[in-house]
């Protein structure tokens, strides 16, 4: 069983098709034992992706509330959710000035290695940190957390 933490725009994959959501479907599938974590702050950065998407015509307008309809339902019963607290915040700003990330990718990082340091304290293994931002990926790593990006696997 592997724990991942995604970042928004790999989650996306599980809910309009691109490059990499077949990796991703198969992650974040619950019979695949995997365990899923999130930022509180996905779940507003997901269904702006998905609204993009329908606005930009890249998904039908049905296909878009189906997708977050999907997303909702998810977002409350399949995933670990990661709260913003002011430790995050001022880490999140760390990063900004350490790695110039946007503002949403560090706070992402952010979460992922408070939480990913609680683990390794309690015994557990490392996340491995998913996101399709080659850019936050590589500050993850320099981070060192575990890295995985779906669009690696088209």
């Amino acid at each position: 069983m592997t724990e991942y933490y995604f970042d928004s725009r790999a989650l996306v994959k599980r809910y309009a098709r691109e490059a990499g959501t077949d990796w991703v479907l198969q992650a974040t599938d619950p019979a695949s034992g995997h365990e899923t974590t999130i930022g509180r702050v996905t779940g507003a950065e997901v269904l702006a992706a998905i609204v993009r998407k329908r606005r930009q015509g890249a998904i039908s307008t049905a296909d878009a509330d189906q997708a977050m309809m999907d997303f909702e339902t998810d977002f409350e019963t399949e995933y670990h959710i990661l709260e913003v607290t002011p430790s995050v915040i001022q880490r999140a700003m760390n990063f900004v000035k350490i790695h110039g990330l946007r503002g949403y990718d560090s706070i992402q990082l952010a979460c992922a290695l408070e939480a990913n340091e609680i683990r390794l304290l309690v015994g557990l293994p490392p996340f491995t940190f998913v996101s399709a931002d080659d850019e936050l990926n590589r500050a993850a790593q320099a981070e060192a957390l575990l890295v995985e990006n779906p669009n690696h696997y088209p």
